[in-house]
């Protein structure tokens, strides 16, 4: 079992785990020959959301070497907080403006063994002092490598064909709004929206209602496989108009915005009084390094 890479990309990589980091505890990652995926499960304490990523090798590394008995995959756990940690020394350090390093950095990443025989994810910055000399940053994160059997457990939530998509706003702009809504979202966020480009998003109190809408956003035609892959849908709807929603913790709606760091696209797919899935692209659409997959379930199935 090998795997080696060098990052070149730093700063998505930081990103793109900045974005699960307040999620979870640890998150699983998956190597694979062209494609890495980033898992979360989801915890019941936490609300139960989960994210299933896929972001392209070539978006992130050069160099990148995988190889295992399990079709040349390799299947880690490993806690976020330190991932992110080492990546933000990596990505301090390969800064042009960093003051220990006079010029780029290299980062490479891969598998290892400590001096303990126990495994862990190696990170290596070579480059060069302000002075001259050469200089080596090592870091080692604790992991688990996951058995196959482990692997084959993890499954993609399975949810209903939703019932509306719709691009949402810039994630920074809706983070505002839903970050004014705490007050008065003990019992969650409203999130709905139609085939005619409106979203709403409302919370009420015994005493208060407050209720923020959009207009004119975009209503791709896509629908998911069972893959979770996605394809274009041409099915006409009967009533633009009508009003698909989902009440969500307002906890994990604000977990989930934390993404908007690295998000230009972002979609959102309704499944009504069931389930919210949100597609982070990673770049624009036609051209995505990847894209992250959240699953924000339903507080309750009473309609709303």
């Amino acid at each position: 079992m090998r795997f080696r890479a060098t990052i070149e990309n730093v700063d998505t990589f930081v990103k793109i785990v900045q974005s699960v980091e307040k999620l979870q505890r640890k998150c699983i990652i998956k190597f694979g020959e062209r494609e890495m995926r980033i898992i979360c499960t989801g915890d019941a304490n936490e609300g139960g959301i989960q994210v299933w990523s896929t972001i392209k090798v070539s978006s992130l590394f050069t160099e990148y070497r995988v190889q295992s008995n399990s079709n040349n995959e390799i299947t880690i756990s490993v806690f976020t907080e330190s991932l992110l940690s080492a990546l933000h020394s990596a990505a301090a350090s390969s800064s042009k403006n960093s003051s220990f390093l006079a010029s780029d950095s290299e980062v490479i990443m891969k598998l290892a063994k400590n001096p303990e025989k126990k495994s862990v994810l190696s990170f290596e910055i070579k480059g060069t002092t302000s002075m001259g000399s050469n200089a080596l940053i090592h870091k080692q994160l604790l992991i688990d490598v996951l058995r196959h059997a482990d692997v084959d457990r993890l499954k993609e939530p399975l949810c209903p064909e939703p019932d509306v998509h719709i691009l949402l706003p810039p994630l920074g702009k809706l983070r505002t709004v839903v970050e004014r809504l705490r007050s008065l979202a003990a019992e969650g966020i409203h999130f709905r929206a139609n085939h005619s480009g409106e979203l709403q998003l409302s919370t009420s109190t015994e005493n208060a209602r407050l209720e923020v809408g959009w207009s004119g956003l975009t209503n791709p035609p896509m629908s998911r496989n069972p893959d979770g892959t996605q394809n274009t849908d041409e099915s006409e709807v009967k009533d633009p108009a009508e009003m698909f929603g989902v009440l969500v913790s307002h906890k994990c709606l604000t977990k989930f915005l934390t993404c908007h760091v690295i998000s230009s696209t972002t979609i959102a797919c309704i499944c009504a009084n069931h389930c919210m899935i949100l597609y982070v692209y990673i770049g624009n659409v036609a051209d995505a390094g990847g894209v992250l997959t959240f699953y924000i379930p339903a507080q309750f199935d009473e309609p709303i």
